[in-house]
């Protein structure tokens, strides 16, 4: 007879593995999507996370319906729904500022890294996420497709037109700051 304590943390462990493995990739993802605003990436981790969490417990990982062959990806795919679904809302009383923290202090390139996060914090949410999933996240148009719940010529369209919109606004600049 198995205790059903014991086998809560047994998931408990396991889902602490599968976070463990996985949060860093994610953070990173996140600082791309929200245009280098840590904060808000660390809450949608937590939030994508949480969501994942909610299913774990209810056993939806050993099979049926809700079989997930890889809860890494599955948790990418989670966060950038939370992600999207955030900008849909725009109820947050959050407000963009064109004002950045001080940079003092960080790596030499942080002009190039605070000049593309400024390039991808302008453009609009789907553009952002569909950037990050396939040159971040080196995922296939399929892949990306099925992630945004769109057709692969919409990611193809939205890929070629977020990067000219990219161009367009960094310019020159990005040849300047790339070879200091």
């Amino acid at each position: 007879m198995v205790r059903i304590g014991s086998a809560r943390e047994a998931k408990d462990a396991e889902f602490l593995e599968l976070v463990s493995g996985h949060t860093g990739r994610l953070y990173r993802s996140a600082c791309l999507l929200t245009g280098g605003d840590t904060h808000q990436a660390e809450d949608l981790v937590q939030e994508a996370l949480g969501r994942m969490y909610v299913l774990w417990r209810r056993s939806a990982w050993t099979g049926g319906r809700h079989r997930v062959d890889n809860p890494g990806a599955y948790a990418r795919t989670v966060m950038v729904r939370v992600f999207l679904a955030q900008k849909r809302r725009r109820s947050s009383g959050e407000h963009p500022t064109d004002r950045l923290p001080d940079i003092e202090g960080r790596e030499p390139d942080g002009a190039l890294r605070l000049t593309l996060l400024d390039a991808l914090g302008g453009l609009p949410a789907k553009d952002r996420a569909v950037l990050v999933l396939r040159y971040w996240e080196d995922r296939s148009v399929e892949e990306t497709a099925e992630v945004l719940r769109l057709s692969s010529g919409a990611v193809r369209t939205r890929s070629t037109r977020a990067l000219a919109r990219l161009r367009e606004r960094l310019g020159d600049s990005l040849a300047e700051l790339s070879f200091r």
